[in-house]
């Protein structure tokens, strides 16, 4: 079993691809600066996987090694959108009990307290004698 010979890169592409990272890491910073709403989350991934795509290809050298390394990293990389995407849908309608209670989870405890809190205690009640 032979190993291929380990590529080489140009100056000129690793300066084009460390431009790239800058760049990215820029817009990063600037971006968590802003109020997008619930789309903070998909684009700081989207930038990081942008990174973090450019350093394993390039840098790492998976654009020159076995095809099926890609091919694993890609799959890696779908996985990770499946896992993170149903995450955040269940992130995005926790507490929301509209259609079987009215108001939140936290709305609920809250009334539960207060209600707790007018009760009297268990060893004030006095027996009923109703006959």
């Amino acid at each position: 079993m032979s190993h291929a010979e380990h590529h080489v890169s140009s100056i000129k592409l690793l300066a084009i691809i460390f431009g790239g990272l800058v760049f990215l890491t820029v817009t990063t910073v600037l971006t968590a600066q802003l109020d997008l709403g619930s789309f903070n989350v998909p684009l700081a991934m989207t930038i990081a996987i942008a990174k973090a795509s450019l350093v394993v290809v390039i840098f790492m050298g998976l654009k020159w090694d076995n095809k099926v390394n890609s091919v694993i990293f890609g799959l890696g990389l779908l996985f990770v959108a499946v896992f993170i995407s149903f995450t955040l849908f269940d992130t995005l309608y926790r507490g929301d009990l509209t259609n079987t209670t009215k108001g939140t989870i936290q709305d609920q405890v809250l009334m539960e307290e207060g209600l707790q809190s007018r009760e009297p205690a268990p060893s004030t009640l006095q027996p009923d004698h109703t006959p």
